[in-house]
């Protein structure tokens, strides 16, 4: 995949900073607070964890917040997507689309801890990866 510039950090800084979001995602909600803000520290979380992955296959990715298209092209070159973490391209909504008034409906609290699921399926597979000894 074409890239304009070389993306800094290792594979554990970007996971790294996935675990950082997901712990985000799992603080409680303030009084105030929104799901939607909460889902998108797991969106966030999730996307991390993903570009970790390129980066242990020393694959160059687009700065984009499409979990699909992440994914989509972790599939073209051959790398296996669980099913579970395939599902979580869902939380792509939660990028942009839910933070905003107007363009989504309220996030639930059963669709929050869904997301907080999903972005954890994805922490804990880039994990297992970058944990490997092979590529």
């Amino acid at each position: 995949m074409p890239q304009d510039k070389h993306v800094p950090g290792s594979p554990e800084d970007w996971l790294a900073r996935a675990i950082g979001d997901l712990a985000l995602a799992r603080v409680p909600l303030p009084e105030g607070g929104y799901y939607e803000d909460l889902c998108f520290h797991a969106q966030q979380a999730a996307e991390k964890a993903i570009k970790a992955v390129y980066k242990k296959h020393d694959l160059a990715f687009r700065y984009t917040h499409d979990l699909g298209e992440l994914l989509a092209d972790l599939m073209d070159m051959g790398i296996t997507i669980p099913p579970d973490v395939e599902a979580a391209q869902i939380l792509t909504a939660y990028a942009w689309e839910a933070r905003y008034p107007g363009l989504a409906e309220p996030v639930t609290s059963e669709e929050y801890q869904e997301a907080v699921q999903q972005a954890d399926d994805v922490v804990r597979w880039a994990k297992n990866i970058l944990k490997s000894d092979s590529l």
